[in-house]
């Protein structure tokens, strides 16, 4: 899958979310996403509970000017990210929230709606 970078003023707001993937603005997406104010990436993890420091390395570019906030997805159900994650986030200077998919979806549009300087780390639902 592609970057998608998207013009003014379109921004990835998530409408749906479904087994595999994602529907974002008008486009459907498979697989886990990295949201950004003005882009849609593809993200490599399908396991929230193996989630490791190397899955932040998209984030880097953006992380503590252009992203403060960092929404992520665990699937299902909210699970808390390892030690070596949050160390990780905080070593990049991030903020961080782990919920379900379902509900950081929600939380990511509302964020994007207040023009909040957040990203969106979404992991596919089985």
């Amino acid at each position: 899958m592609e970057i998608v970078r998207l013009s003014s003023p379109d921004r990835p707001f998530v409408r749906a979310w479904h087994a595999g993937g994602f529907t974002v603005g008008e486009r459907r997406y498979t697989g886990s996403l990295l949201l950004l104010p003005d882009r849609v990436e593809p993200w490599r993890p399908i396991d929230p509970a193996a989630l490791a420091p190397p899955d932040l390395e998209p984030l880097r570019p953006w992380a503590g000017s252009a992203v403060t906030l960092v929404v992520i997805g665990t699937g299902l159900r909210s699970q808390r990210p390892s030690p070596a994650l949050c160390a990780a986030l905080r070593g990049l200077g991030l903020a961080f929230e782990t919920m379900s998919t379902p509900a950081a979806c929600r939380t990511w549009n509302l964020l994007l709606a207040d023009d909040r300087p957040a990203a969106a780390l979404l992991v596919a639902l089985p």
